[in-house]
């Protein structure tokens, strides 16, 4: 018994501190600046998943982004397949060439976000309403460029450590 607990937590420990750093993409190419991309218009399209797989909702998003230099406007408008919108207004400060910080009103404290080469990585978590409630998920976010008008973003949601839903996004630059 002691070895099996032994073995899970190890699994366990490794499967938390494993994966992808954004510093893994420093030489990949094209170089993704996220305040030149999310600049002006921008279309999404995206679907969530729950942890099963399963495609639980769609959406089309509208996103309007104005960058001053030091900080990007990013004014995000969703449109559910069910019908609901939902908005919301990043604003996202460049603290350095790798390191960036968020902060929006159903966000929990401050966004952390990292970028490297092709890849820009955002950790948050996000008061999601579920059935009259707000709940906190967390969110490790990453976008990738493809070209200069494309870019895939992955994003798993998960709770008390757990993966609840997994979301993925394209953007199209307009």
């Amino acid at each position: 018994m002691r070895y099996i607990l032994t073995l899970f937590l190890t699994l366990f420990l490794t499967n938390c501190v494993a994966g992808m750093k954004p510093e893994d993409f420093k030489d990949q190419k094209p170089k993704l600046i996220i305040e030149e991309f999310l600049n002006g218009n921008v279309k999404a399209y995206g679907v969530l998943q729950n942890r099963g797989g399963k495609v639980t909702r769609q959406f089309s998003a509208d996103l309007d982004g104005k960058w001053d230099g030091k900080q990007l406007i990013l004014d995000e408008k969703f449109n559910w397949s069910d019908g609901e919108v939902q908005t919301r207004q990043w604003k996202i400060i460049k603290k350095d060439e790798h390191n960036y910080e968020g902060t929006a009103a159903d966000v929990v404290g401050t966004a952390k976000g990292f970028s490297y080469g092709s890849a820009f990585k955002l950790e948050y978590v996000l008061l999601v309403p579920v059935k009259g409630k707000e709940i906190k998920i967390t969110f490790d976010d990453w976008i990738f460029k493809q070209s200069d008008t494309i870019a895939i973003n992955r994003a798993k949601m998960t709770k008390f450590g757990f993966r609840v839903a997994d979301l993925t996004v394209v953007f199209v630059k307009n």
